[in-house]
C-alpha cells in the first residue's frame, strides 16, 4: 500500500538492492519516485534504477526509470508512468573516482507515493 519507502534512509559504502514491493494495486496510475540523499562524499555518486517484475522473481533487463547519477545532498524526482510490472525494487549503484581506496560512502531513501501529475509522453502533441 503506498505510500512507502523502497529504500528506508539507510548508509551504503557499496552497490545493492532494495527488497522486492508489490505495486499491483497502483499499475493504472503514475508513481511519484523521491530520491533524497542526506549525506555524501566528494568524488563519489550514486545512480538508482527502479526495476520492474510481473512475478517477483525474474525482472526485466531494463529499468522502467532511472534517476541520473548524483554526486551532492538533495532531493531529486521522477515520475514512474503506469505499467505492467505487478512488482518492483530499487537498485542503487555507487561508485568512488579518486584514488586513494576509499569506499564510497552515502545516506540515501527512495519513497514512492501516488502521482496526481500526468507523465509525460515522447511525441506527444
Amino acid at each position: 500500500m503506498l505510500p512507502l519507502f523502497l529504500v528506508e534512509e539507510n548508509t551504503v559504502r557499496e552497490s545493492g538492492e532494495s527488497a522486492v514491493f508489490d505495486v499491483s494495486q497502483h499499475t493504472n496510475q503514475n508513481l511519484l519516485l523521491t530520491f533524497g540523499i542526506t549525506h555524501a562524499v566528494e568524488q563519489e555518486s550514486i545512480g538508482i534504477t527502479i526495476h520492474g517484475s510481473s512475478d517477483g522473481v525474474v525482472w526485466k533487463p531494463r529499468p522502467l526509470v532511472s534517476f541520473a547519477p548524483k554526486s551532492y545532498c538533495g532531493t531529486y524526482q521522477l515520475i514512474l508512468p503506469p505499467r505492467e510490472a505487478r512488482y518492483v525494487k530499487a537498485v542503487w549503484n555507487v561508485a568512488r573516482w579518486s584514488p586513494g581506496g576509499h569506499r564510497p560512502y552515502f545516506r540515501f531513501y527512495v519513497f514512492a507515493q501516488p502521482s496526481r501529475a500526468q507523465a509525460a509522453v515522447a511525441g506527444a502533441a
